[in-house]
């Protein structure tokens, strides 16, 4: 698995910042210290001899080594009992001058040895549903929330969607990027949006790299690429698409959920931007989830051949049915 790039690069170079804030504040404090008590000084430089003093302890050999290493941490153990009783006299706290780390597991720096500590994963989970694209759909769209006795007014549809709702947590909790591509269909208000969310909500959690997108939101997305100005501050004519671009995120993420394919407006253009996303992610073997109202006919009457024999070919339908939820919800 691999999390957001970018949102990597930033929790990481975050936890640097912190990590570093944390041992100037524990300078800084020691130097108060120590210039509230020269005990504490001296007692400080006699702590920091103390690797010193085992090494020679084990440079010198013998059968005195275990001796002399009991008494230096005999006298370690009593530097560090006066030197928290001085602190104590001057109001300070025994661990006041250690730096305050947020996470003392791993003091800060997101790991512990070679392995990602539980804080980290958290911040990186956390960034890659804010950059997702899934907005306020978080808050309310999850299997748990899935409620399937909207559709228990008739026992195949009841079936039907029972089973949609297992294949797609399946899905989610066995992720990888060999899991295959699904085409989510029905009429509208049957619970794609809120499954396809729930399925993006629980592989961003497993720690894969997922965007979200509706389809007229992706297609404006290369519209400002192609036609205005882009990160580099330049305007205009520049389709091939992807690479080096903001596009580059729906070729190159983990997973890809499409929401809505066929409510965007149907020309050259953007039939052009949905040929090269699905041949870039076919071809790098990246999984992806559409949801449309559209049926197969529809879909080969509105999309060139090579679109829709990609999508009829490559993804696995999941029907959508019963009755509208939200006008369900309404009464």
């Amino acid at each position: 698995m691999a999390y957001n790039r970018e949102n990597y690069r930033k929790i990481r170079a975050a936890y640097q910042t912190k990590y570093q804030r944390a041992q100037d504040i524990a300078d800084a404090r020691m130097r108060e210290v120590h210039a509230a008590s020269p005990e504490i000084e001296e007692i400080d430089r006699a702590l920091n001899r103390t690797g010193l003093d085992i090494m020679e302890a084990a440079l010198s050999g013998g059968d005195t080594y275990e001796k002399r290493l009991s008494e230096i941490r005999e006298k370690n153990e009593a530097l560090q009992k006066r030197r928290a009783a001085c602190l104590a006299a001057l109001g300070y706290p025994k661990d006041y001058t250690k730096p305050p780390f947020e996470c003392p597991t791993c003091m800060d720096s997101g790991f512990v040895e070679t392995k990602m500590c539980d804080c980290m994963r958290r911040e990186l989970i956390l960034a890659g549903l804010a950059s997702s694209g899934l907005g306020k759909l978080l808050e309310t769209q999850s299997f748990g929330t899935f409620r399937l006795d909207f559709y228990k007014d008739d026992p195949l549809v009841l079936e039907q969607m029972k089973r949609n709702l297992q294949i797609l947590r399946d899905y989610a909790e066995t992720f990888t990027t060999n899991a295959g591509n699904l085409l989510l269909c029905g009429n509208t208000g049957l619970g794609k949006t809120h499954l396809s969310t729930a399925v993006a909500r629980r592989v961003i959690e497993r720690g894969f790299d997922v965007v979200y997108v509706g389809a007229i939101e992706l297609f404006s997305e290369f519209e400002r690429v192609r036609f205005g100005a882009g990160s580099d501050g330049m305007r205009g004519d520049r389709l091939a698409p992807g690479a080096g671009d903001e596009t580059a995120r729906f070729t190159e993420c983990e997973l890809l959920i499409l929401d809505d394919l066929g409510t965007e407006v149907t020309n050259q253009f953007t039939s052009s931007c949905l040929y090269y996303v699905l041949n870039e992610r076919i071809s790098r073997g990246l999984p992806m989830i559409f949801n449309t109202n559209l049926t197969g006919t529809e879909l080969r009457k509105r999309y060139a051949d090579r679109i829709a024999s990609r999508i009829l070919g490559e993804f696995r339908p999941l029907v959508f049915a019963g009755t509208d939820v939200r006008r369900q919800k309404l009464h």
